[in-house]
């Protein structure tokens, strides 16, 4: 989540940083990259993608609009890029030691992510595209299998404790770890207090064990 949440970057001085014309092939700096990528989901968040302006999006990262087409031939690249950017569908495969607590893990940090606002308005936004157009599919489908292949990991490792049967349907047990938390923070819109975690936390534990 660096660049969704880092809100103070330096943005002095991007214009005429832009402006300097290198010798040889142009040079792509980093930092403004990443400016380019937080304006796109400020804007994202705002509109909607299919709204989405590649010119205001230059003005609030201080670049003119040719530092975009220089990085991205088009605007679907440019979001796919800036989605594969920041770790906002993808989580570490921390091993805890038992299913519960690696359950725990995968809840509050999807929790986390599921907390910050430009998710929660992107990512129903992404769906929604979807429905209408087939443009964001890959997109969406990378964003899908990045977190089930964390899932797998965290299945697998259950399996190798003998904490889960080897035989579990895993692609049901992925949608019980996936699931209650989108519906209840992205859909409803409601928040999950640390009581409502650890009892979440718990349900999970046992619903994928009866997989």
């Amino acid at each position: 989540m660096i660049i969704l949440e880092n809100k103070r970057m330096e943005r002095k001085g991007f214009d005429d940083l832009d402006r300097r014309k290198p010798s040889g092939a142009a040079v792509m700096r980093p930092e403004l990259t990443t400016s380019l990528f937080r304006a796109l989901f400020e804007e994202w968040a705002r509109t909607g993608y299919a709204a989405i302006s590649l010119e205001r999006v230059a003005t609030h990262a201080g670049a003119g609009k040719a530092a975009i087409y220089r990085r991205w031939p088009s605007k679907l690249e440019f979001a796919c890029d800036a989605i594969r950017s920041v770790e906002v569908m993808r989580l570490g495969a921390t091993d805890q030691g038992n299913l519960q607590a690696d359950i725990s893990e995968y809840v509050r940090a999807t929790r986390a992510v599921f907390r910050h606002p430009l998710v929660r308005r992107i990512i129903p936004d992404l769906v929604a595209e979807r429905l209408r157009s087939d443009e964001l599919s890959v997109m969406l489908d990378s964003i899908s299998a990045a977190r089930r292949q964390f899932g797998h990991r965290l299945l697998n490792r259950a399996i190798a404790r003998k904490e889960l049967r080897p035989d579990i349907d895993k692609e049901l047990a992925l949608d019980f770890l996936f699931g209650p938390l989108y519906a209840r923070m992205i859909v409803r819109g409601a928040k999950l207090t640390r009581t409502d975690l650890t009892r979440l936390v718990s349900a999970l534990d046992a619903a994928i064990k009866s997989c």
